[in-house]
């Protein structure tokens, strides 16, 4: 990192800001410690994530409660089958003006205009609908009517999908996955946690969370992120760990020829490496090391390789297979 003045203080703000959003988010959401640590890093970085659990872990709470805590603009969307792209993104739709009584076409944004979107069930609607959602994620801005709209910034997409019920869904192809940054695995909470939130739930009182960022400091930080110095052999295994999920290059794993299909491309290395200098920074370090890009490649090349045939039929997961690159792979 930069050895001016205002980047340290920064790192500084940054790692108090952590520790209090940890304590205020924690008055509506118990546990998911390690969930929300990759939230606040897909925020600095600019990244957007999909959430994937059974109903009721509080995923919704969990994302509100984030855009109260980051004193952001919260749009929930809910993903149906019926559910149009113009539902999202807006239309243009004929308004009169009193005064002088011309009709003009005039563009009403849609839900997608916020900071933190809530995609919600994305895979209950059509791939032309999911399009626009992800069309928006990648350009930071909406085009309609020949006139091109730019989104608000910070702009942070948390999708959801329920693994169990899977009929009358639309589930979204690789291309499409490979735009969120992270895939997580919202799970059960522990027995401990459980008896913490039916005792918090179940008493009628409600916590009032307290703002902790404000949009310029998640910019300020944002930019912070890009700042950070990292050294050539932490970029050197986040792209070999990336490319080493590939099938078909002449370098491939006998085990990675042997049960996947098609390996993550380079935006996992792109995001393997800008993860790992947010994670540093959210703990206080000036400078990533190869152990942040081993914790964060799970999440990040979970939805980017795709296991064969044999795999699924000997149920070897994703996850099997991401952490036997990581042992096997020199540091």
């Amino acid at each position: 990192m930069s050895k001016n003045i205002n980047d340290t203080e920064l790192l500084e703000h940054l790692v108090e800001s952590k520790i209090n959003f940890i304590k205020e988010i924690s008055k509506t959401v118990i546990g998911q410690k390690d969930i929300l640590n990759q939230m606040l890093i897909a925020l600095l970085t600019r990244g957007h994530t999909l959430l994937v659990g059974v109903p009721g872990l509080a995923k919704t709470l969990l994302i509100k409660s984030m855009a109260e805590i980051c004193d952001l603009s919260f749009k929930r969307i809910q993903f149906t089958p019926d559910l149009m792209p113009s539902d999202i993104t807006g239309t243009e739709l004929i308004d009169i003006d009193p005064e002088t009584e011309q009709r003009n076409f005039r563009f009403f944004k849609g839900p997608i205009f916020g900071n933190i979107i809530l995609a919600d069930e994305i895979n209950r609607t059509p791939p032309k609908t999911q399009a626009a959602l992800l069309e928006a994620m990648q350009e930071n801005k909406v085009t309609a009517g020949g006139h091109t709209h730019d989104l608000d910034k910070p702009f942070f997409v948390l999708a959801t999908q329920n693994p169990i019920e899977q009929e009358g869904t639309y589930p979204l192809p690789e291309a499409q996955l490979d735009r969120f940054m992270f895939h997580l695995n919202v799970n059960y909470p522990s027995i401990e946690e459980e008896v913490s939130i039916v005792n918090k739930t179940t008493i009628g009182k409600q916590e009032i969370v307290n703002k902790v960022f404000t949009k310029k400091s998640i910019i300020n930080f944002q930019e912070l992120t890009l700042r950070v110095p990292i050294s050539e052999n932490v970029v050197t295994y986040a792209v070999k760990l990336a490319s080493s999920t590939r099938p078909n290059e002449e370098t491939s794993d006998s085990f990675v020829k042997q049960w996947v299909e098609w390996g993550a491309g380079p935006r996992a290395s792109q995001f393997l490496a800008l993860g790992a200098k947010a994670k540093a920074l959210l703990d206080g370090r000036p400078t990533p090391s190869i152990e942040d890009v081993q914790l964060l490649a799970p999440d990040i090349l979970r939805h980017r390789v795709l296991p064969n045939f044999n795999a699924e039929a000997e149920g070897i997961k994703v996850d099997d297979i991401v952490e036997h690159l990581i042992k096997s792979i020199e540091a």
